[in-house]
């Protein structure tokens, strides 16, 4: 989908057609490895204390079972 650039001060801005419409007022823009400028919206700044509230619901004993599972020897299967 082509869309109009225009000036907006001493920037360049980018009409957002209503179908790519986001939620709230920043936005981020990077430029990708292969030269594609690419607007998304912001990640949250809350998503690494969330996997660690979840993470922390785990007790030792679950961490101590995981651990010595890994410790085991693979199990012998028949061919398929």
């Amino acid at each position: 989908m082509l869309t109009k650039i225009f000036q907006s001060g001493g920037s360049q801005a980018v009409r957002i057609p209503k179908d790519f419409r986001f939620n709230g007022d920043t936005v981020e823009i990077f430029r990708a490895e292969n030269g594609d400028v690419v607007l998304r919206a912001p990640q949250s700044s809350q998503r690494g204390d969330a996997l660690f509230a979840v993470l922390a619901q785990f007790d030792d004993d679950f961490i101590a079972g995981v651990a010595a599972r890994d410790n085991e020897p693979p199990q012998e299967r028949d061919a398929l």
